[in-house]
């Protein structure tokens, strides 16, 4: 970080770095990632191992990427959506 700092004092570019895990400054990103945790949790029923985990998380990945519909997308997947660009809602 130390030479990303540097150049932005070099060409006088404000840097606002904003502290990490703050709700207040980036909501929807935290509560983004508090549902993926919750959902992924849920779906969990093996041991608690790095590699049970990893098989739960790419499942959910899995799912929230090729089945799941988000509203943003126009109940589309995230997989349609990269196959139609132009159809964004």
């Amino acid at each position: 970080m130390g030479e990303f700092e540097a150049e932005c004092s070099r060409r006088r570019l404000p840097l606002k770095v904003p502290p990490p895990r703050r709700p207040q400054l980036n909501g929807v990103v935290e509560c983004a990632n508090r549902t993926a945790r919750a959902e992924c949790w849920r779906l969990h029923d093996g041991e608690l191992n790095r590699r049970a985990m990893n098989k739960t998380l790419q499942a959910h990945l899995h799912y929230c990427n090729n089945r799941r519909p988000h509203r943003s997308l126009g109940m589309r997947t995230p997989a349609e959506q990269a196959i139609l660009p132009g159809m964004a809602a």
